[in-house]
């Protein structure tokens, strides 16, 4: 290891050598390299093998869900949504207390805490849509649904600058993390005037497959449009609509 001398301070690195500074000055060291057959089999790295096992394990298992969802996702979401599933996913995968570690796997930890994630963190669904509405799964007939009752749309929802019109849309999945694979279905109401006029109950209905083993969710959004001489325009790209995982029912 060789020390730096002279009146410039070196920090970083160029080509091989690092600089650094420590209690003892300005050091200079080469890089080292990890051979990748040690990073596999040294007993040494077996914590580091453990947790790229189940951060990869929670980055498919992210990638599955926002592919069951993505007719919705396209439309709401915003640049950080990958990287905050594989983290809330981390959770879920820490949460199985059944597997030895890194083989601890969505399926047997907890995806009950995924309910409430935000797909947009941008426009949360309960800071836009006021009214309350009520969900079920039935695993049995495999339905989803989402209720809303009657509301007033100028109170108790909260558009962006130039909305005129929104439509409230649904999802479900049926997830099977281990294949990675799913079976999705989307519903959603008709475009509606943003205005005082009381707006129907609205019910949507979303179908998997009936008596289900494996996780299922349902999301709630709500997306935004102006409308233009009777054509209805998206608002921004999506960029203030909302999204979320509205219920979970684990396998």
């Amino acid at each position: 290891m060789a020390k730096q001398r002279g009146i410039i301070k070196l920090q970083g690195t160029i080509g091989d050598i690092t600089f650094v500074k420590t209690k003892d000055g300005y050091i200079a060291k080469e890089k080292t390299q990890i051979n990748a057959s040690r990073m596999a089999t040294d007993s040494a790295f077996q914590r580091t093998r453990e947790n790229a096992a189940e951060f990869g394990r929670a980055g498919k298992a992210g990638k599955v869900l926002r592919q069951a969802i993505r007719p919705l996702l396209q439309n709401a979401k915003d640049s950080r949504v990958t990287s905050r599933l594989t983290k809330i996913m981390m959770k879920v995968i820490k949460a199985d207390a059944t597997s030895e570690r890194g083989l601890r796997n969505v399926v047997d930890g907890e995806a009950q805490l995924l309910q409430g994630f935000e797909f947009n963190s941008n426009a949360s669904i309960s800071s836009t849509l006021y009214t309350q509405f009520t969900t079920t799964i039935n695993r049995i007939t495999g339905q989803l649904e989402v209720n809303i009752p009657s509301f007033t749309p100028k109170s108790d929802i909260l558009i962006p600058d130039g909305a005129t019109h929104y439509k409230v849309v649904s999802a479900a999945a049926e997830i099977n993390f281990e294949a990675g694979t799913f079976v999705a279905q989307s519903s959603d109401s008709a475009i509606l005037p943003w205005d005082a006029n009381t707006a129907p109950a609205l019910t949507l209905t979303n179908n998997v497959t009936p008596n289900s083993i494996h996780p299922l969710f349902l999301v709630v959004g709500i997306q935004f449009f102006q409308q233009v001489n009777n054509i209805n325009y998206s608002l921004k790209n999506g960029a203030f609509n909302a999204l979320s995982v509205a219920k979970v029912s684990g396998s």
